[in-house]
């Protein structure tokens, strides 16, 4: 099938209806609408950065007003909505679709990668005594576990035994993480977590496949080939590409070239990408992305789309970070325009934008710092904080408007 052309602007717009990120999606307040939010996007990333609030929510936060830390931890541990596991990376995910997930954690009890290999040799003989002291004892944390099998030999030396054989317990879906505490992990038997009534049954190759393929268009908008496989790690390569090739041939999914790429052949749901002709240009909003975010974690996709690069330097030197310690994408209608660097001074109570960045050639109106004061604000009560302090600004001369449009705008 020759692939459909689409612009920029109608790929972006497609791009940010998936993403929930342009107002028209209505989910109810609450857990609730935290509950679909997650299953929409198919997953949320999990990270344990802490200047600010942890990126799963941060991404909730953008998408769901009135959002609270408590209630992701409440559909996790006591509602059952979501399940944590390792898909590409640390995500949380619709217990749902928890079934699209079991033919990954069966590939691990007989794992081909190094790390995983090594652990199981050397440790594979701790997996039945820790599944028996769990269904016997209850939920345990690492330290907890390792006090249970006496493989913990002093207060600041949690064996690699206990932590490596609860890992590969995790991936295999022996076990999984029935609640954090302080962002610890407590682990649990996965019969005892997954509620009943949740399919658990074996999907076939097709099935894995078609999930994937799916729902990556799903949370994407469009995608291509090598950005679904990105996506989630459920299937591999074979499945991914007979499922598109199926989907393709029945109409389900239509191939697409985004204008000035005549390279990359990206593809959509058909049913999306018709109602996606029909949309109006949103309202603009400001919103403050963390930088795990779905729309910003595929770094060559949201290149093609916004024309936005983005690098995350945590893991770099101070001495080689040009944008900043854990910069924040802004997005603003259907445009990145800029990047932050918060860090959450809890001590003093103040919102610390470290650098505010915006890209080259944008045009910074009065509208747009009005509506970015005013979501500063809400992300400092998010965090906690009272205040708000500018330190830099790229223009320089952007500091002094946004410390005029954050008095105009403080709620305090």
């Amino acid at each position: 099938m020759t692939p459909e052309r689409i612009s920029r602007k109608a790929a972006r717009r497609l791009a940010l209806k998936a993403h929930l990120l342009d107002g028209r999606t209505r989910f109810p307040k609450g857990k609730e609408g935290v509950a679909r939010t997650i299953e929409a996007l198919g997953y949320v990333q999990i990270d344990t950065i802490a200047v600010v609030e942890r990126a799963h929510h941060v991404t909730l936060w953008a998408r769901c007003p009135g959002y609270h830390p408590r209630i992701l931890d409440e559909l996790h541990s006591q509602d059952r909505r979501v399940f944590e596991y390792m898909s590409r990376a640390l995500f949380y995910l619709p217990m749902k679709d928890f079934r699209y997930f079991l033919p990954r954690m069966k590939r691990f009890e007989d794992p081909d990668r190094k790390w995983e290999k090594d652990r199981l040799k050397k440790y594979g003989h701790l997996i039945r005594p820790a599944l028996e002291r769990l269904r016997k004892d209850g939920p345990a944390s690492t330290r907890e576990l390792a006090e249970r099998l006496g493989t913990r030999r002093t207060s600041d030396n949690l064996q690699e035994s206990t932590k490596s054989i609860l890992r590969l317990m995790h991936l295999r879906g022996d076990v999984m993480v029935t609640e954090r505490r302080n962002f610890h992990r407590v682990y649990d038997v996965t019969e005892r977590v997954v509620p009943r009534g949740i399919d658990t049954s074996l999907p076939t190759s097709e099935e894995v496949g078609r999930y994937c393929v799916q729902q990556a268009l799903t949370t994407f908008g469009l995608a291509s080939e090598p950005e679904i496989r990105h996506f989630s790690h459920a299937a591999d390569s074979k499945e991914i590409a007979t499922a598109l090739k199926d989907l393709i041939e029945c109409g389900e999914v239509m191939p697409l070239k985004l204008e000035g790429d005549d390279r990359t052949v990206s593809y959509a749901l058909a049913g999306e990408l018709a109602k996606s002709k029909r949309l109006r240009p949103a309202k603009p909003a400001v919103h403050i992305l963390s930088p795990f975010d779905s729309l910003i974690i595929q770094r060559e996709w949201v290149k093609r789309l916004f024309d936005f690069e983005f690098t995350l330097e945590c893991y770099l030197p101070s001495s080689r970070r040009k944008m900043g310690y854990f910069v924040h994408p802004i997005l603003h209608g259907e445009e990145l325009m800029g990047r932050l660097d918060p860090k959450a001074d809890r001590k003093n109570n103040t919102l610390l934008i470290q650098s505010l960045l915006m890209e080259p050639g944008v045009k910074v109106g009065d509208d747009f710092l009005r509506a970015l004061a005013a979501r500063l604000w809400e992300f400092a009560r998010f965090n906690g904080c009272e205040k708000v302090s500018v330190v830099r600004t790229s223009p320089a001369g952007l500091k002094k408007k946004l410390e005029r449009g954050l008095a105009k705008t403080s709620p305090y």
